[in-house]
């Protein structure tokens, strides 16, 4: 009977070079997954509530009639004027009537003025000689001083018409754009009535109201973060806090200022505002998070590039940062790319570290 030989033995060098080549060569046929890092850091954050706001014009005004008439222009809803361009204009023939009537009344009267002075004159050289009573002269300096009397009158009842025929022109009293019209060509207006509305959509504000818990954590100068559509953010202050709140909402007014150009008059927006003072937290950036069915994950790089899992819970957020409550210290390597499909214990390739 004859038995089969018994398989030879290698040498153990010649295993372990063996080894060493199979991995190099899974090695290159698949390489480590490229990933990009970000490192963990102390920042200070307050924790936010997300509160409806209004992009407001700084400059909205109703313009109203400053005299009574028949309107003959008013300008259509759109159109962009300069300040103290025309708006509107009024009938103004009825005052250009009173006024040239005024106009003759203050030439009476400074042609009585003058005859009053010259009578004046002319009794005082009489009254020299004697050839007069001082008496005739008190009546003359008296209707004389009458006679100057009745020009000033005259001459500021002009002046007043004058001022009525330039208040038919209702200018701008600011840049802007006619928002909405009241009255049409051809309607009578009063005194006081409203004509149209003028906006300047160049100086914007937002408009945001909150409650009274909110008013010590909100102090001018407070810097919030403005959430806009589409998903746009911007960065902003407290301009200024109005410390009286509404009688039937209890709310009080807050504004913050605002690039022009980040968006217009009447938009709807959402202002992240501070509810309670800030306090040191580890943050990530909210790439770093890796949602999953079992909880948050993050994926932190140890010395070796081998990618560590860490649960972890969040909570403060800020912008593109935000709080994470785990194994995560300050200075540590955290994937924001790349983190999709690693696994724990996986060697990794770091780019732009």
């Amino acid at each position: 009977m004859i038995f089969p030989s018994k398989p030879p033995r290698w040498p153990a060098a010649l295993c372990a070079a063996a080894v060493f080549a199979h991995a190099a060569a899974q090695t290159e046929q698949n390489p480590p997954p490229l990933v990009k890092v970000a490192v963990a850091q102390q920042v200070a954050m307050a924790p936010t509530l997300l509160v409806p706001g209004t992009v407001v014009s700084r400059d909205d005004a109703k313009i109203a009639a400053e005299v009574a008439g028949r309107l003959i222009a008013v300008l259509e809803i759109g159109t962009s004027v300069a300040k103290d361009d025309a708006l509107a204009r009024i009938d103004d023939r009825e005052l250009l009537l009173a006024k040239a009537e005024s106009e003759a009344v203050l030439i009476r009267e400074k042609t009585q003025l003058v005859f009053a002075d010259q009578e004046l004159e002319r009794l005082s050289a009489l009254v020299k000689k004697g050839l007069i009573s001082s008496s005739q002269l008190d009546q003359a300096q008296s209707n004389r001083d009458a006679a100057r009397a009745e020009q000033q009158a005259a001459q500021a009842k002009l002046d007043l018409i004058n001022d009525r025929i330039s208040r038919t022109i209702i200018g701008a009293p600011f840049a802007g754009v006619v928002a909405q019209r009241y009255r049409r060509v051809g309607e009578h207006v009063e005194s006081g009535e409203e004509v149209l509305r003028l906006v300047n959509p160049s100086a914007v504000e937002i408009q945001v109201r909150v409650s009274a818990n909110s008013l010590p954590f909100i102090p001018a100068g407070t810097p919030v973060v403005v959430n806009g559509s589409p998903s746009t953010q911007v960065d902003s202050s407290v301009k200024s806090v109005v410390p009286v709140g509404d009688d039937v909402s209890r709310l009080y007014d807050v504004r913050l200022y605002l690039n022009e150009r980040a968006w217009p008059a009447g938009t709807t927006v959402r202002v992240a505002m501070p509810t309670a003072d800030p306090r040191k937290v580890v943050a990530i950036p909210r790439d770093a998070l890796v949602l999953r069915t079992d909880g948050i994950a993050v994926f932190k790089i140890n010395g070796e590039n081998q990618a560590v899992k860490v649960n972890v819970k969040t909570g403060i957020a800020a912008k593109d940062m935000i709080e994470v409550i785990g194994e995560i210290q300050v200075g540590d390597r955290v994937v924001v790319r790349g983190n999709e499909r690693l696994r724990a214990g996986t060697q990794v390739e770091i780019i732009d570290e």
